[in-house]
């Protein structure tokens, strides 16, 4: 007894999280047309040759069929070979003709795939963090990454099979009419049965497919989760739970898979059901002309040859219905992300000189009524290096991220020389206001292209000047290719420490006014964080900093320290005022020190 299906799928997990929008499906039927009819005339060559491919499939059964009628009529042998002749050219030029049209559909599809990818990484790269915090990170990265994958597949894979299979039912189905109509009406008692098979499946198997796509998402965003925060797992002992979530997550995946199997299955016996009724039905209405001398032999044979021949395309293309229906979804999901609208940039502008970086009244919450930080004024005149100071959980990296811009304060504001951060345009911002957190990113590439991400125009003495100013120009230098070392996955391996005097030496490139550090040097370890710490102080003299300090000697540099504790301010001054002072950055300093 079969299982009983659910009508309403959901991923699990999704009512909590603002997933990012799915497209419909005229959305995306929409956009597939507007990537594809750019090319034109690959588009052409396409249609072209699948027509031909299609015109040169009708021969061989036919010849068969005028075979048959030779040797039952007493033909010659030489026409017997002149047929076998014919049906061994029409196999190779439909090879050829087939090869030829996967060539072009690759000319057309592989770029409109490769614009659809820039166009949904470009949107999400513009996302700001509080949408991606929204939607979780696992959303993200299984559409650009499963998604897109599927999609690819599709288009090397199914795309052809579907326009072959589909030019083969209808030049086939014209063969058969073409032999006698009687045969060709036989045979399309079948095709209600298919349509029935389809008009069972898909209005089940669409929404599971969906739900699928998200449960992968989920899962993701599980996994995701558990590697960013493995150190903190492990601390707290939290592996078996972090594991059963994972676990939890990928059955659910996997229950919405089997269902989708399951359908697939009683879909298949029902498309089984209809190929064997038509054809029956073809080769009794056969014998029965045959009897009656109202078709030969020789066209009963073709005719059965052209319907068993369909078995494949339409067996195909019921199949590819299934394949239709992920792939669906999963560009669905895609052309959700790449017409997300593009906010129009603000038109404010910053003055020629630097100003101060101020924030007025920030409150901050992630969750409604459980506030993150409160009432905080800050001031950072240009030039000045402020540290921030608190105990895990304060609210240092939400204040930095708030200051950087990156992230918009629930309540307050935040200004740049008398400009609120929420009217220049992203591109000004981040030249005026750059943040380096310990979350560090090797890029693929050279090192040159790395720096140079944030300044494309600088030259060699530029590049030299900030990777001295760093301490990153001797192990450069001492590598085979300098500059020219390409760094990234599956490529030369930098240290963490290195990794991060890259991130410093971007900063010096790009000559921001402030420069926001959110324990920039954390990941260093105790053998380069001296030496990183160095470079952090020189890259900020003479521009304004916050320093998010995971090491108080950080603090002990600052021209001002800021000590949080639960998201308020409750110390401000100097190191020594502070200490002199005996409070709480007296009291973190003293256990520092032990």
């Amino acid at each position: 007894m079969t299982a009983p299906v659910a009508e309403n799928p959901q991923a699990p997990g999704t009512a909590e999280r603002d997933l990012l929008p799915i497209a419909t499906r005229g959305e995306t039927a929409r956009l597939a047309w507007d990537l594809i009819r750019k090319r034109r005339g690959p588009l052409a060559g396409v249609v072209l040759s699948f027509t031909l491919a299609g015109l040169c499939a009708l021969v061989p059964p036919w010849m068969l069929g005028h075979i048959v009628d030779l040797v039952t009529e007493g033909g010659t042998s030489r026409e017997v070979w002149i047929a076998a002749g014919i049906i061994a050219g029409a196999t190779v030029l439909g090879g050829l003709f087939t090869w030829a049209s996967v060539a072009f559909l690759a000319r057309a599809g592989e770029p409109a795939l490769a614009e659809l990818r820039e166009d949904v990484l470009d949107r999400a790269l513009a996302l700001d963090s509080a949408r991606v915090e929204a939607a979780g990170t696992g959303d993200i990265l299984s559409r650009v990454g499963d998604d897109a994958r599927t999609v690819a597949a599709s288009l090397n894979e199914m795309v052809p099979t579907l326009i072959t299979s589909l030019v083969l039912v209808a030049f086939t189905s014209a063969g058969i009419f073409a032999l006698d109509w009687r045969l060709g009406l036989a045979g399309i008692v079948a095709l209600p049965l298919y349509a029935l098979a389809l008009r069972w499946y898909m209005p089940r198997s669409g929404p599971y497919y969906a739900a699928e796509r998200v449960a992968q998402g989920e899962r993701a965003q599980a996994m995701v989760s558990g590697l960013q925060g493995a150190p903190t797992v492990r601390a707290y002992g939290l592996s078996a739970d972090q594991v059963t979530t994972i676990e939890h997550r990928s059955a659910e995946a996997k229950d919405i898979s089997i269902t989708v199997f399951r359908l697939l299955t009683r879909f298949t016996s029902r498309a089984n059901r209809a190929e064997l009724i038509g054809m029956l039905s073809l080769l009794t209405t056969g014998f029965l002309l045959v009897r009656a001398d109202a078709a030969t032999v020789g066209a009963v044979t073709a005719a059965a040859l052209y319907f068993h021949r369909l078995f494949n395309p339409l067996g195909a293309l019921l199949f590819i219905f299934d394949q239709i229906q992920s792939t669906g979804a999963s560009l669905a999901r895609l052309a959700g992300v790449a017409r997300m609208p593009v906010e129009p940039e603000p038109p404010g502008t910053l003055p020629a000189g630097a100003g101060p970086l101020v924030l007025n009244h920030v409150d901050h919450s992630y969750v409604a009524g459980r506030p993150v930080l409160s009432g905080i004024d800050l001031v950072i005149r240009p030039g000045e290096r402020v540290a921030l100071v608190g105990a895990t959980g304060a609210g240092k990296t939400t204040l930095g991220a708030i200051a950087a811009g990156v992230l918009p304060a629930t309540t307050g504001s935040v200004t740049l020389a008398g400009v609120d951060l929420a009217e220049l345009p992203e591109s000004l911002l981040r030249s005026r206001v750059a943040l380096i957190s310990q979350d560090f990113h090797v890029f693929s590439g050279t090192l040159r292209e790395s720096l140079t991400l944030v300044n494309a125009d600088a030259t060699e003495a530029d590049l030299a000047a900030a990777l001295d100013l760093v301490h990153a120009r001797g192990w450069i230098s001492a590598l085979p290719e300098g500059l020219e070392t390409v760094v990234g996955a599956g490529a030369h391996a930098l240290t963490p420490a290195q990794a991060q005097q890259i991130a410093l030496a971007r900063i010096a490139l790009a000559d921001p006014w402030f420069v926001v550090m959110d324990e920039a040097t954390a990941e260093a370890g105790s053998a380069g964080a001296r030496e990183l710490e160095a470079a952090a102080l020189a890259v900020t003299a003479g521009r304004g900093a916050l320093v998010v300090a995971h090491r108080l000697t950080q603090s002990a540099t600052a021209d001002r320290v800021l000590v949080l504790h639960e998201g308020v301010v409750v110390e401000e001054g100097s190191h020594d005022e502070l200490l002199a002072a005996g409070g709480r950055y007296a009291e973190l300093w003293a256990a520092w020190s032990a």
